[in-house]
């Protein structure tokens, strides 16, 4: 005892005093860190051990995913398709979608936009490309011959219904700005040598199987000058339908080429047309007008109707916006809608077609 005493006493002893306080309190502390929150200690983690009884195997170890291939062939972009599913007006002329001609201030050329418009897309008629309802396309030729008839077509009938419009006829714009707003998409007519010429007279400029495609172009550049916001181009003017001159392959694949590269779309006046076309085309189904009687109008809107539940959709064509044609037409539309079939513009009913080389 009286080493105990001695041990801590003086200031040496003080400080063996309080040395061993603060290794009681070091050792406490770490004591502690090994312990749960419930006073227990923790035990340290077990390695994983498998438990294998006497009839059975160990696992198969499983075989690592194996990596993807890469794809063999490249994923080819959708086709564009002529056309445009937003409703409402069609735009005016576009300043990017018109190339200067000649001389003339107010002479321009169908083009392709720098950004890639073109006048299949943008001077569309608008559609619904969800609808699965049987479709069916009508254009009406003749377009501003007798301006009275025109504005009638233009108000009364739906928006599906298309125009087609001679490059001979003047004075147009009010009439085209009219059917643009209320919907109406229009075609430019081509004047093309049809059976029968001279007797049947196409008018100046027009093309000609007499002349090389070489010579034909600088007639159909002006022919495509003459108006603006069309969306594609069709031999169709009336009774006149360019059939001589269609009926020579080199002759339509050289009006096609171009028309094709300044972004337009082609309606043939034939139903089915055999020789390789260029780009997007359609061929006609029914001409409903000829003759041009309420009876036989009735008839063929009937027969155009079961083409389009056939096939999915057809196509018909008016020679002229007559009063009797704008009044049978408007009769039927009111009944098509309740049968389930709808107004398409021509452009959202175009076929691609095979490209010639």
């Amino acid at each position: 005892m009286q080493r105990v005493r001695a041990f801590f006493s003086g200031w040496l002893g003080l400080a063996r005093f309080w040395a061993g306080i603060v290794f009681f309190l070091a050792a406490s502390a770490l004591a502690l860190q090994g312990m749960e929150p419930g006073g227990h200690r923790a035990p340290p983690p077990a390695a994983a051990v498998a438990v294998v009884t006497p009839d059975a195997a160990p696992a198969p170890v499983a075989e690592p995913a194996p990596l993807p291939q890469a794809i063999a062939k490249p994923i080819q972009p959708m086709a564009e398709h002529p056309g445009r599913d937003t409703p409402g007006p069609v735009a005016d002329p576009d300043p990017a979608l018109q190339e200067p001609y000649g001389s003339a201030d107010a002479e321009y050329l169908p083009r392709i936009a720098p950004d890639g418009r073109k006048p299949m897309n943008l001077y569309a008629g608008g559609s619904d490309p969800s609808s699965v309802r049987p479709r069916i396309g009508l254009i009406i030729a003749g377009f501003g011959q007798i301006p009275a008839d025109t504005k009638v077509a233009i108000n009364d009938l739906p928006a599906g219904v298309s125009f087609a419009v001679s490059p001979y006829t003047r004075n147009l714009e009010p009439l085209l700005a009219s059917a643009r707003l209320l919907g109406h998409e229009y075609w430019l007519s081509l004047p093309m040598e049809p059976e029968g010429f001279p007797t049947n007279d196409p008018g100046p400029r027009a093309l000609m199987t007499s002349l090389s495609p070489e010579q034909n172009l600088p007639r159909l550049n002006w022919f495509l000058s003459r108006i603006n916001g069309y969306v594609g181009v069709t031999p169709i003017m009336g009774a006149l339908r360019g059939s001589r001159f269609i009926e020579q392959p080199a002759q339509l694949q050289s009006v096609l080429r171009e028309t094709n590269q300044r972004g337009l779309i082609y309606l043939d006046p034939r139903n089915a047309v055999s020789e390789p076309r260029i780009g997007w085309a359609r061929g006609i189904d029914i001409i409903i007008d000829e003759p041009a009687t309420a009876a036989e109008i009735d008839a063929k809107l009937t027969a155009i109707e079961k083409r389009a539940r056939e096939q999915g959709s057809a196509v018909g064509l008016v020679t002229a916006p007559r009063p009797v044609m704008v009044e049978r037409l408007t009769a039927w539309t009111a009944a098509m809608t309740r049968n389930g079939v709808a107004f398409a513009p021509l452009s959202a009913l175009m076929l691609p077609a095979t490209a010639a080389q």
